[in-house]
């Protein structure tokens, strides 16, 4: 009962760790898709991505290509997006709060 707690919390610490890590090398593999489509990520690749197992992926496919990456790393380029594309000092939380209160006043 008590195990899973600590199993967690150890994962999260080894994902962070790895996630940490820079890839300085590319890393490349040929695999083969096995019985439905399955395939399996070498350990040397899914430590390079910090990917632990259970973990949830994003696929898309772009390009003719299969990209696969883990929420975390989109969400960490998401933010990256966003700090680029959003003026500094710019809160959009008060923004769209303004935006909401001007609406508000015409209903």
């Amino acid at each position: 009962m008590g195990t899973a707690a600590p199993a967690k919390s150890a994962q999260r610490a080894k994902r962070l760790e790895l996630a940490r890590k820079p890839a300085t090398a590319e890393l490349r593999t040929r695999i083969r898709i096995g019985e439905k489509g399955r395939i399996i990520i070498p350990a040397a690749l899914r430590e390079a991505l910090g990917m632990v197992t259970g973990e949830m992926l994003d696929l898309v496919v772009e390009d003719g290509e299969l990209r696969m990456a883990t929420r975390r790393e989109r969400l960490r380029r998401a933010q990256e997006w966003a700090r680029k594309a959003i003026p500094s000092g710019v809160s959009l939380a008060d923004e769209l709060n303004a935006e909401r209160r001007e609406a508000a006043k015409y209903e």
